[in-house]
Formats: C-alpha cells, structure tokens, sequence
C-alpha cells in the first residue's frame, strides 16, 4: 500500500533542483548576453521551481508529522520556515519576472528586482534542505 509519508522527501528534490538550476543559468546568462535562450531557461525553471515549491511545502504541511520536543524540533521550525520563506520568495519572483514580461521591461532595471528574488530563493531553498537533511541524517526522522 501507499504510504503518505513519502510524498514529501520525494517531492522536494524537485525545488531544490529546480530553483538552485535555474539561478546557476540566471547567472550564466548574465555573462552570455547575446543567448536570450539562457534568460528564457531561467525564467521557465523558476517557473516550474515555483510550482515544484508550492508542492513541497504542500506535501510537508500535509503528510509528515512534526516532532513535539527536543533538538530536532528547533531544527524542525528553521525547516518549515525556510520552506515557507522559499515559497513565498520563488513564487513572488516568478509573479514579478512574469509582470515584466507582460509590461515588455525585461531589459530595464528592474530585471535585478527579479534576480534579487532568484538569489533569495536559491538561498532559502539551500538552508530549508540543509535543514531538512539534517533532520534526516543527524536525528533519522523518518527513517522508521
């Protein structure tokens, strides 16, 4: 039988991936101007880091069980609030990077507004698996 408790470590690979590829190719095409299709890579892997980190932080809030005393619960709550720190940061980002899409300003200033939001994501979604693979590895939650 299926069991729930699983979804979360299989699902959040994908945001981890997702956001940490897609800045590295943000970053890349801000040294190979000319190849838009960088740009657009970026821009379509944060989109789908965004939807991979709203699943994450789903799967989390819904199907694994929370420690209720002890070390692990400190690590705990820096995990659930840098995943939803991560959240909040990607899909903000992607909803700015998409506004100035549509207000054709991809080229002025505010792309760095954008990039700022990668960054912070890339950061957050660093330290929430950090985090979380601290609670796996040094506590083995989950792991009976």
């Amino acid at each position: 039988m299926f069991n729930t408790d699983h979804l979360h470590p299989i699902i959040v690979h994908f945001p981890v991936a997702l956001i940490t590829v897609g800045f590295f190719v943000e970053v890349v095409s801000l040294f190979f101007k000319s190849e838009k299709c960088l740009s657009k890579t970026g821009f379509y892997l944060m989109v789908l880091g965004s939807l991979a980190a709203i699943a994450g932080w789903s799967s989390g809030h819904l199907f694994t069980e929370a420690p209720t005393q002890g070390e692990i619960l400190n690590v705990y709550l820096k995990h659930k609030t840098g995943a939803l720190v991560t959240m909040i940061l990607i899909v903000a980002g992607t909803i700015f990077r998409i506004w100035l899409m549509i207000k054709k300003k991809e080229e002025t200033g505010l792309k760095w507004i954008a990039f700022g939001f990668y960054l912070m994501s890339f950061i957050a979604v660093v330290f929430t698996g950090f985090m979380g693979g601290s609670m796996v590895y040094d506590f083995m939650m989950g792991q009976g």
